[in-house]
């Protein structure tokens, strides 16, 4: 189930074409997020995507100050979440104490969705980002140090004005050497009534197209790397949906539904919902295939 903690956005970045996302930061209090979190567990939710325009800067309109870490810690109060994922974590707020928070959590899952969309300095100072390039591989560093088994999603945007071939290499050597799990990349789309449509250097098409596949191809070696690493491992698997006989399709905790892989599990009388340990068999492309752990010791048995 999605939880969005706050509506709105008060920024200016210039790739932002989406009317219903602009305007200002209107946090829902903690007491009122809590709340809706306790409904959707009397629901029989497991698991609670947190998600807004900006999850990190949640609080800042209402407290005076991010309060995303507080949240958290009074979430993970709430009876009978099994998994809370956090997405849209825009680097800028990205907190030692959110990072401490994570880490230290039993169900706050260490996937985190954290939009960057390029890493050379000058690029993201054009789209009104303020962050840097020292400072983005210092936050990454410090995600892959202290959160253990961390799963990382990011963005890139290619092509956006004035984006230079040297910037570019930079961004793609950026994604060789950090490999991110989980990647998608965008090209720079022209929206009237943004401001990068004031800004020079207007790239062709075909440049931001070439660019992006490029980042992909790159993406999908890396990611198939990951999920050969996975096998022989067990992993916990929330169940979504039978595919077949004996057969369903779930998700282990780096895969955010509708845009992640999926894991496709082996079973006896499953439902959606479930939460079971299955033991990674193989992967097929970027999913991984598993059996039920003890599905798997009764087979080996006989």
């Amino acid at each position: 189930a999605y939880l969005k903690i706050s509506e709105g956005c008060d920024r200016t970045c210039t790739f932002c074409s989406i009317p219903s996302m602009r305007g200002k930061h209107v946090t829902k209090p903690i007491e009122m997020v809590l709340d809706e979190a306790r409904e959707l567990v009397d629901d029989g939710m497991r698991e609670l995507i947190i998600v807004a325009q900006d999850t990190t800067y949640y609080g800042m309109d209402l407290y005076g100050e991010v309060r995303l870490a507080e949240l958290l810690r009074q979430m993970q109060k709430v009876d009978g979440i099994d998994w809370i994922r956090l997405m849209y974590l825009y680097p800028i707020n990205f907190s030692d104490e959110l990072i401490d928070v994570i880490s230290d959590s039993g169900n706050i899952l260490p996937y985190l969705d954290m939009p960057l969309q390029h890493i050379n300095s000058a690029v993201l100072k054009r789209m009104q980002r303020r962050v840097n390039a020292d400072q983005t591989r210092e936050l990454v560093g410090k995600l892959r140090e202290r959160i253990p088994n961390v799963v990382m999603r990011t963005t890139f945007i290619t092509g956006f004005p004035g984006e230079t071939d040297q910037q570019f290499d930079e961004l793609r050597q950026f994604v060789e050497e950090t490999r991110f799990e989980r990647m998608g990349v965008f090209t720079y789309s022209l929206e009237p009534g943004t401001p990068a449509v004031k800004l020079d250097g207007h790239l062709p098409e075909d440049v931001k197209e070439a660019r992006r596949d490029e980042l992909m191809a790159l993406q999908q070696n890396i990611a198939f790397e990951h999920a050969e690493k996975m096998i022989g491992y067990e992993l916990d698997v929330l169940i979504d949906e039978e595919i077949g006989d004996g057969v369903y399709v779930g998700r282990s905790y780096a895969d955010a539904p509708e845009i992640d892989a999926n894991v496709i599990v082996r079973g006896v009388d499953l439902q959606p919902g479930d939460m079971v340990p299955v033991e990674i068999m193989e992967r097929q492309d970027y999913d991984l295939v598993g059996m039920v752990a003890d599905v798997m010791a009764e087979e080996m048995d006989e």
